[in-house]
């Protein structure tokens, strides 16, 4: 498929789009991987996943679809995060397809969200996780069609929740994390917990790349006493 094309379906997807979300499409088509983020993926190695970054309207306008991971899992327990996790060989390439067949798939297997409501819109430039070695490729798409999602195994998810965009955009709620490893980076107070490390650097570039993003105090700290 040339890029002509690609750029075609794209824009397709984008006129689909609530006029609001639109500017996240028109950025995620020339946004740099070093925009997002310092960790970039290493040349070789790493473990290809995916996450779902799903956006639909709510009774407070825009939201975002998190979990809650389980306090019982070894990596990453109890963290607020997006529905995702790791390719299975049958999604497919991981330079293709692959993350957009994972990121519903998990989404579904974590949420019970039915995918045939999700519409894909873009991709955003694979990241890395060092603490996990995990290649996250950012997933973005509308809920156009929304389904009841609940924690399907508690094994591995705590609960699932909407925030608000316009919660995440208020200073409010904003805040840098700072964990004793020595890790600094921001963070959000909502929906009765603090979304922080890979997650929120993801939401707080979607903020500003969109358009969405309002001032806020980077020197409001807020301490971290658990693991990454």
């Amino acid at each position: 498929m040339s890029s002509v094309q690609k750029a075609d379906i794209r824009r397709a997807d984008r006129d689909a789009l609530p006029p609001w979300l639109r500017p996240l499409a028109d950025a995620a088509l020339t946004i740099e991987p070093r925009q997002l983020s310092r960790w970039l993926p290493p040349p070789d190695g790493g473990r290809p996943s995916a996450v779902l970054v799903l956006f639909g309207e709510g009774a407070d306008g825009p939201e975002l679809l998190l979990l809650e991971r389980a306090t019982s899992l070894r990596a990453h327990a109890g963290q607020p995060s997006f529905p995702g996790g790791s390719l299975d060989p049958e999604d497919g390439d991981p330079q293709g397809e692959g993350p957009l067949r994972a990121a519903l798939r998990e989404a579904e297997e974590e949420t019970g969200l039915d995918p045939s409501g999700v519409r894909v819109f873009a991709t955003l430039p694979r990241l890395y996780i060092p603490v996990s070695d995990f290649v996250v490729t950012p997933v973005l798409a509308w809920w156009r069609d929304p389904s009841p999602v609940a924690a399907v195994d508690p094994r591995e998810t705590a609960r699932v929740f909407t925030v608000p965009v316009s919660l995440l955009a208020d200073r409010r709620h904003r805040g840098t994390a700072v964990h004793p490893s020595g890790y600094r980076g921001p963070c959000f107070e909502v929906a009765g917990t603090l979304v922080w490390g890979f997650t929120a650097g993801v939401i707080d570039r979607i903020l500003h790349h969109a358009g969405w993003e309002r001032p806020w105090d980077r020197d409001r700290e807020l301490s971290l006493d658990h693991g990454a």
